[in-house]
Order: C-alpha cells, then structure tokens, then sequence
C-alpha cells in the first residue's frame, strides 16, 4: 500500500478481505491514504481538514476486526463533502463565516457511517455554498479550501459541487467519498474526474445535519473508483442487495444525446452505444422534454426552499451565523468572500416572499410530477429498462472570470428524484468522459443497470496530473 495510486486501490471487497484477513490493517491503510494526501493535494486541493480522531478511530477498527466483530465498511477510510455535518470537525460550506463554530452533532448520515465501521478521514473541498451563489461562480472553488483543481489536467475544471470528494477518490487519497446532489452536484464532478457517482433515489439516505440547499430535492451520494464500491458502500448505509451486472444480450436502453451538446460528446455516446450494441444490448434513440414552465417552476420552488431551508439550518446550529441575512452581511465585510465574484443567488433567495415560500411546496410537485412522468413515458414506449446520456461536456479550463456556459443530463433525473449513476466511459483528449444511466426509481436495480454499462464499456484510467 505504500506506493498506491488511484489505479493501484484495491476493490472495496478486497481491501475488506484483506483487513478482516489480517493481511492489512485499518492504521496502515489509513497511513496510505495520508500519504497519498500529502503527496498530491498540494496539486489538487482536494482536502479541506483531516479529522485529528482519524488514528484513534483506525485503532478501534483493527481492535474490532480482531475480535471478530468487524462491520461491513471497518476501517475504510471515507472523506465527507464539507456540507455535510460532523460533530467537532469543520463543516464550513465552503465559506469562511461557518469556519469558526463547528457543529455539535454529527450529520444522521455520519451516524450511520460510524455505524458501519468506516473511518472518517476528513473533509473535502466544494463549491461554496453548494454553488448556489451567484451565476458567476467557479465550480471547486470556496473560500475556505481555494480552487479545486482536475487531477488529469490541473488547469481544468473538477465541477462541482462535490468537487472535492470526486476528486480525492479520482486521485487515490480515499477509497470513497460522500457528496451530495441537488443537481449534478455528484455526477457532473464524478464524471469530469473519471469515478462513478451516484445520486441515489430521493431519500434513501438520511439529511438531517448537511447544509441544504434544498430539502426537497438534495440527495447524499457516493464517489467511487467502481460501481461495486459505491453499491457496497450505499449497502452498508442503506440496506440493500448484492449488485450485479444485469445480463447484457436483450437488455433493452434508451439513448439520449441530451440537449445540444457539442459534436465530440456526440461522437463519444455513439461509440459507446455500439459498443453496447456489440454485448447484445438494444439501444434505442430516444428524446426526453424540455419545457419552459415545470423547470420555471423547479427553480420558483428551490428558491424558496433555499431561504427556508438555510435560515431553520443555521438558526439550528447556532454560532454568530443564524441566518441568510447574516451570511449576505457576512460575505460583504469578509476580504476573501467576495473577491472573485458575487452573492446575486443569495440576495435573490432573502427576497423570497412569503407568498412565493407558501407556493414552493406546489411548484415542487408540479416539477417533480413532470420529471418523473418524462422519463416513465420514454421507459414505457419503447420498453426500456433504463436510458443511457452523456453526463456532460469535459471538464473546461478554469478562469478567473467564472464558469463558461455547460451542458448537462442531470436536471431531469434530479428533479424527478430518480437515482443517477455516473460511469467513466472513455477520454476526450486528456479529459475524462463519463455516461449517466438513470430511469428505475429503485436505486439498486439502476446500480445493476449502471454495472452493465461499466463492464461493456467502462474506461477509468488513473490521472496524470498534467501541468504540474
């Protein structure tokens, strides 16, 4: 383990063996993993805080495999996205004015993990405020952690919001990562790094405790070098089945290009579908909508649902920050805070009226029903067990002047609250290519379809760190 990269990582289910074997241990596998961490994130950025109870923790783990009473993730190492709550340990958003005054409790979510066993390594970069600040943000990028950087060409974007999560797994400092999605905050980075992603179905894991930015639609997800790492892990979490590929020759998948992308992502999807075609599956072009008025009403609720939601949040936590107006007040005294761009997203929630907060819960179900019945009418048609989609363009440069205008497939999966999963497909020039596969509402039986896609035409490679 000394020398391990993120293509040399042992699968979960052998890095499981070997520790409940005796052939490695939880404080040597942890001492890896920092290793990894003080040799590539000063590249990456990736890592925000290291939990000083990690070792202790690690300890326990190798005391409990010894008496025989490991639990299904004991002694993994899992580094948390930076809106997710854990007691003592800084869970900042991103943003400078939480930096202070940590939480009192973990997240239910990290309850859960301890619960299985897994290490909590740290914390991971993100983008502030779960990028929902201003249109001119820079994905990866908070005040607190600084820009998050691609580790396959380090002048390029990791997306985000859970930037530093794919990116710490993509590049061998964690076995595995959790994030969260409102939309695309877990996949889009997955796939811009080369991991697998999942969002899963609409409350399969617990919220309580995470930073919102909706509570209606945000989801905790998993990074992952491999599908079966990501089900093992959302198993051990969730309760669940072993997953499996689905058998390939019949297997019936709709393809949808989304929504004009550029001519080398086109070009990527149709190889992948004939490689599909190839291992017997009937792939079927298909079409999903795209209508003004339930996106308009999708957006009308989040706002809402975003004043209310960080204002119970905060008040909840306590601190010198209790609510959405103290973080605009903050943000505008704070020298870092506003250097690169603005809080236009943030100001346009605090004049959210109360009219438009008692309307938020029937905007919510209008989009959701219209999501949902999208992606089951295509399912229906053309009899199809799932639809395969570019998650999104490659990852672009970065620059100071904020994120240019991308493309992406996972608006309408998020909003109907159906699991996503992401799968590294292949490489546009130096950057990673990843396919989305959603539609089953159940999100193992997605992960089995997801499994399918990666054992056809799966292309993870390790990253290369270029421009170092």
């Amino acid at each position: 383990m000394t020398e391990t990269t993120a293509a040399e990582w042992p699968s979960l289910t052998d890095l499981r063996s070997r520790l409940t074997g005796g052939l490695l241990t939880a404080a040597d596998l942890l001492s890896a993993c920092l290793r990894r961490i003080e040799e590539v994130d000063p590249l990456v950025r990736a890592v925000l805080a290291l939990d000083p109870t990690a070792r202790e923790q690690a300890r326990e783990s190798d005391r409990r495999i010894a008496a025989g009473l490991a639990r299904p993730l004991e002694g993994v190492p899992v580094l948390l996205k930076d809106n997710i709550g854990t007691a003592g340990l800084a869970t900042t958003a991103g943003s400078r004015l939480l930096a202070g005054t940590p939480p009192r409790d973990d997240a239910d979510v990290v309850v859960r993990l301890r619960r299985t066993g897994a290490v909590v390594l740290g914390k991971a970069n993100m983008s502030e405020w779960g990028n929902f600040r201003s249109t001119g943000a820079v994905e990866g990028w908070s005040a607190v952690g600084g820009q998050t950087r691609n580790p396959h060409v380090l002048d390029h974007s990791p997306g985000g919001s859970s930037s530093g999560s794919a990116v710490a797994v993509a590049a061998g400092m964690a076995p595995l990562a959790l994030g969260t999605e409102t939309d695309g905050s877990v996949v889009v980075p997955a796939a811009l790094n080369g991991v697998v992603g999942v969002k899963p179905a609409l409350g399969l894991l617990p919220g309580r405790g995470i930073v919102p930015v909706s509570r209606a639609q945000d989801a905790v997800g998993v990074l992952a070098p491999s599908v079966a790492d990501a089900a093992a892990c959302l198993a051990a979490l969730a309760g669940g089945p072993v997953v499996r590929p689905a058998p390939a020759r019949g297997l019936r998948l709709g393809l949808w290009q989304g929504r004009r992308m550029p001519g080398t992502v086109l070009a990527e999807v149709e190889r992948v579908a004939g490689l599909l075609r190839a291992a017997g599956v009937v792939v079927v072009p298909v079409e999903l909508p795209w209508e003004g008025p339930p996106l308009i009403a999708g957006m009308e609720a989040l706002m809402a649902e975003f004043r209310v939601g960080l204002d119970g949040y905060l008040a909840a936590r306590g601190g010198p920050v209790t609510s959405l107006a103290d973080v605009l007040a903050g943000n505008r005294d704070d020298p870092v805070e506003l250097e690169l761009f603005g809080q236009e997203l943030l100001e346009q929630a605090a004049g959210v009226t109360d009219e438009q907060i008692a309307g938020a819960a029937a905007n919510r179900a209008r989009a959701r029903w219209w999501a949902q019945d999208a992606i089951a009418a295509v399912l229906a048609e053309h009899s199809l067990a799932g639809i395969v989609a570019p998650t999104s363009e490659p990852a672009w440069r970065l620059s100071g002047g904020g994120d240019p205008p991308t493309r992406n497939t996972s608006t309408i999966p998020a909003m109907a609250g159906v699991p996503n999963v992401t799968v590294p497909a292949g490489f546009l020039g130096d950057l990673p290519f990843g396919v989305s596969v959603f539609g089953p509402r159940d999100t193992f039986v997605a992960l089995g379809l997801a499994a399918t896609v990666e054992e056809v035409c799966g292309d993870r490679r390790a990253p290369r760190f270029l421009g170092a």
